[in-house]
C-alpha cells in the first residue's frame, strides 16, 4: 500500500491573548501540518517550529517536501522507520512520523494506542496549564483565573529574576494549586540550591531546565528538595547517557524528539535509566496534541495544554475540563 503526500502546508493560529516567556510574546503560533495519502486513507500530523533550535514553519515545509520524495511508493510503516534517518529530530520529522503513525492505524482499523502497543485507551490526564511571563501582580491574576477555570496544576515561567516574587504571586493567587517552574536555563549564575529551596518552601514540586544546555554537570553536586526535569537538554534517547545523573527526571516534546516514534523510544530510556517522565508540548492545535496524550498515559507530569492557549481549536479537538484533558 504504497503512500504519496497529500499536502505539506503552514497555518497560523491565534494566542488567546499573548503568551510570553522569557524569549519574547507570542500573538500567533506557526505550525506545520502533513497529510499522508493512500488507498483513500489518509493520515494527518502537526509539527510547531522549535525556536532555540532555529526552525520556522516555512523551512519545516521544505523539510517535509524532500523527504516524501524518497519516501514515496513505501507502506506507511516503512516509511516512518526511514524518515528516521532522512530527516533531523525537530518539527518537520514530528510531523510527518506523525501522519504516518495516523495513517498506519486507519489502515489496520485501529486506534494509535493500539498501534503503539499501549495496554490500553488512553484516559483523561491532569494537565498543567502555563502561567506565562508578567509582574508578580499579573500572574498572580493569571493563577486565580486558571485556578477559577479548574486547573490544578500551574506551570511558571521564569527567567532568573524576581523568581521567588512571582511564584509567591502565583501562590498567592491560586493557593489550593500545585505549582511546578519553568527556568528555561536562567540560573546558571545563582546559588541553585537556595532557589530550589525558596521555591520548596512555597510548595513547588518540581523545577524544569534550571541551568543552561551544556551547564547541565552544575547540578551535579546539588542535592536539591525537589526534582530536576531537563528539557531543552534532552531532545532524543541518545541524550539520556550524557545528562541522566544530573537530573530527575526529562521532559518529552514531540517536537523536539521529531515524532512519537523517537518520543517512545525516549521514554523507554528514560524508563531504563530511573528517571521520571514529563509529557509537555509546544503551543499547538489539538492535531499535535492527539499522539503526545498517548505517550502522556506514562507520565508524572503532564503539560498539554497547547490548544487551551489558543483562541480556538480545531473542530473535534480535546475537552479541558476541570484541570483535566480528555477526548
Amino acid at each position: 500500500m504504497a503512500i504519496q503526500l497529500k499536502s505539506a502546508r503552514v497555518e497560523r493560529w491565534p494566542v488567546a491573548g499573548s503568551f510570553v516567556i522569557s524569549r519574547g510574546a507570542k500573538t500567533h503560533v506557526d505550525v506545520v501540518v502533513a497529510e499522508i495519502e493512500s488507498e483513500g486513507a489518509t493520515g494527518r500530523g502537526e509539527g510547531t517550529p522549535v525556536y532555540y533550535l532555529g526552525e520556522d514553519a516555512a523551512g519545516c515545509r521544505d523539510l517535509i517536501l524532500m523527504a516524501a520524495q524518497h519516501v514515496a511508493d513505501m507502506d506507511a510503516a516503512t516509511a516512518r522507520a526511514a524518515v528516521q534517518e532522512l530527516m533531523p529530530a525537530g518539527a518537520a520529522r514530528n510531523a510527518l512520523d506523525c501522519a504516518l503513525w495516523d495513517l498506519e492505524a486507519k489502515q489496520r482499523g485501529q486506534r494509535l494506542w493500539q498501534v503503539a502497543g499501549c495496554d490500553g485507551p488512553p484516559t483523561a490526564r491532569v494537565t498543567a496549564f502555563t502561567i506565562s511571563l508578567g509582574s508578580p501582580g499579573a500572574m498572580a491574576e493569571q493563577a486565580a483565573t486558571a485556578e477559577a477555570d479548574g486547573y490544578r496544576l500551574l506551570k511558571i515561567k521564569l527567567t532568573g529574576e524576581d523568581d521567588r516574587l512571582r511564584v509567591a504571586g502565583v501562590r498567592k493567587g491560586a493557593p489550593s494549586a500545585r505549582l511546578i517552574v519553568d527556568v528555561n536555563g536562567s540560573w546558571g549564575q545563582l546559588d541553585i540550591l537556595a532557589e530550589a529551596e525558596a521555591l520548596a518552601d512555597m510548595g513547588v514540586e518540581m523545577i524544569e531546565q534550571p541551568v543552561p544546555v551544556g551547564a547541565d554537570a552544575l547540578l551535579d553536586p546539588i542535592y536539591a528538595p525537589i526534582p530536576f526535569v531537563a528539557d531543552e537538554s534532552c531532545q532524543t534517547a541518545a541524550d539520556i547517557a550524557r545528562i541522566g545523573t544530573f537530573y530527575d527526571g526529562v521532559n518529552i516534546k514531540l517536537d523536539k524528539a521529531g515524532g512519537l516514534t523517537e518520543a517512545l523510544r525516549l521514554a523507554d530510556a528514560a524508563d531504563a535509566a530511573g528517571l521520571s517522565i514529563m509529557v509537555g508540548c509546544m503551543v499547538s492545535t489539538s492535531l499535535a496534541i492527539a499522539p503526545a496524550f498517548v505517550l502522556a498515559q506514562r507520565a508524572k507530569w503532564v503539560d498539554l495544554d497547547g490548544p487551551a492557549l489558543l483562541e480556538r481549536d480545531r473542530d473535534g479537538g480535546f475537552e479541558f475540563r476541570e484541570g483535566r484533558i480528555g477526548i
